[in-house]
């Protein structure tokens, strides 16, 4: 795996994520809401094309690390976060700093777990 391939799941996954919901006004759920949550076509249409974005992110990942590694992944930053914080290194007053950072993370995890791969079985046949 090359560093450029990594870099692509990333920006990948940080746009997925980012897209969906961050601290600026420029989101999809900041967009909904705005709207009154009436689902007009252009909404649904960004809203369904966000579902694959999430579906293909989160299949690849439930499919390499597997759900307990997805939740061990995120019990580590959560823990990470907390340390970091009580060491007073996090800026806890911040909610837009500590949103982009759990964004952040969350892309990490998802760009590491399409990244990896899991085999099944064995060899195949005709290999050595």
């Amino acid at each position: 795996m090359r560093a450029t391939e990594l870099l692509a799941r990333f920006a990948f996954a940080l746009l997925v994520v980012g897209a969906t919901h961050n601290p600026t006004r420029y989101s999809y759920y900041a967009w909904a809401a705005n709207t009154g949550w009436q689902w007009r076509p252009p909404l649904v249409f960004v809203g369904v094309v966000l579902l694959i974005g999430w579906v293909i992110c989160l299949r690849a990942t439930l499919r390499s690390i597997g759900g307990l590694g997805l939740l061990l992944a995120n019990a580590f930053f959560a823990a990470l976060f907390w340390l970091v914080a009580d060491w007073g290194w996090l800026p806890i007053e911040n909610v837009a700093a500590i949103s982009w950072i759990g964004l952040v993370c969350v892309s990490a995890i998802l760009a590491v777990g399409m990244s990896w791969t899991r085999r099944r079985g064995g060899p195949q046949a005709g290999s050595r």
